[in-house]
């Protein structure tokens, strides 16, 4: 497999490229940022300066994380940081496990993962955490009991009910679906369908989910699952996907297909991947959170715990620059916000 290192390297405070504000991100929770910018300046830990992260997401070359690491550098420009992004071509947990070695050989101050699996890397960040690197997981975490602290964009709850009520919308509350996600262990999708089969059990007994399929976050292979869905389910009236890579795809198979405005399509994409969609009626809704937003937050927290700002407990408080002051939750997780949902009346308000 070949891999892939992009370095990015903070040697001033500059302005993010885009800045995004996205109100719903802020969410209810009174100890949560509420301006939604994500521009470098204020906060963080004190010797944060001389701090070195290492920013390890599931895979390079995925808009979403080229998203959230523009939003990382932003806050390491801030800090004075030095951030390096490194990251295999394909998603899986092996592929991680020589980058978390690498920084910990290195001696890095932090590490801040996106998990492929729950488990499989927890060896290896064991062993970075015992080489005094701070480890901060953020998107997809691992067991809670091998890292600092984990970024969580929502709450899964939040997340599953979101796709549900849309697809439900969509729909009219009744007929198949089926969901595109991620690859098979990852571990935010996983928690998220199993969340919506239990949200349609509740609420939406209409509505029969007859397959999960996977992409494995790979733009063909979601493609072809998609047209394998629709191919062995003809009476299929919706799909999620879970996942930016899998929405696009599927999308674009659509946008193409007999099936556009037959079969409905949602899920978690970005505006930028989804514009085209939504203006030709292939895509009515999908939602997010800001990923820019996530990857901000993730670097001022690896920062927090680096410098001993806060140890990572429940109750600690820090401040993640301009998102404003957040509190560490039980098993040491810290909560962006909520979802946001995008449509054609909004969908152009936003660049990421």
């Amino acid at each position: 497999m070949k891999l892939k290192s992009i370095k990015v390297r903070s040697l001033a405070a500059v302005a993010l490229a885009a800045t995004l504000t996205l109100t719903a991100c802020g969410g209810d929770n009174g100890d949560d940022g509420a301006d939604g910018t994500t521009t470098g300046g204020g906060g963080g830990g004190e010797g944060a300066e001389a701090l070195t992260l290492t920013m390890l997401p599931k895979n390079l070359g995925n808009p979403y994380f080229d998203t959230s690491t523009k939003g990382a550098q932003a806050a390491a420009d801030a800090l004075g940081a030095t951030l390096e992004e490194v990251g295999p071509e394909q998603a899986s947990p092996d592929a991680q496990v020589q980058y978390i070695n690498t920084a910990a050989q290195q001696g890095v101050d932090g590490l801040i993962i996106s998990a492929n699996d729950p488990t499989a890397i927890c060896d290896a960040i064991g062993e970075a955490q015992d080489a005094g690197v701070t480890v901060v997981t953020f998107d997809s975490d691992t067991s809670a009991d091998c890292r600092d602290l984990f970024i969580n964009q929502a709450t899964a709850e939040g997340i599953a009910k979101v796709q549900i009520d849309m697809i439900a919308e969509q729909i009219g509350d009744e007929g198949q679906i089926a969901i595109l996600s991620a690859s098979a262990n990852a571990t935010n999708q996983n928690a998220w369908i199993e969340m919506m089969e239990a949200e349609l059990a509740a609420n939406h007994p209409n509505i029969e989910l007859v397959d999960t399929v996977y992409g494995d976050d790979q733009d063909q292979k979601s493609f072809d699952q998609t047209e394998a869905l629709l191919a062995n389910h003809p009476d299929l009236k919706g799909i999620i996907s879970p996942t930016t890579v899998g929405i696009a795809a599927a999308a674009r198979y659509l946008s193409d297909s007999e099936h556009k405005g037959q079969v409905a399509l949602t899920g978690l994409g970005t505006p930028n991947q989804m514009r085209e969609y939504v203006k030709d009626g292939t895509v009515t809704e999908f939602a997010l959170w800001n990923p820019e937003e996530l990857g901000y937050l993730a670097t001022y927290a690896t920062a927090a715990v680096a410098s001993g700002e806060i140890e990572g407990n429940e109750g600690d408080t820090f401040t993640a620059g301009d998102l404003g002051e957040y509190t560490v939750e039980a098993d040491g997780v810290v909560l962006l916000g909520e979802p946001y949902r995008f449509n054609a009346d909004n969908i152009d308000d936003f660049d990421f």
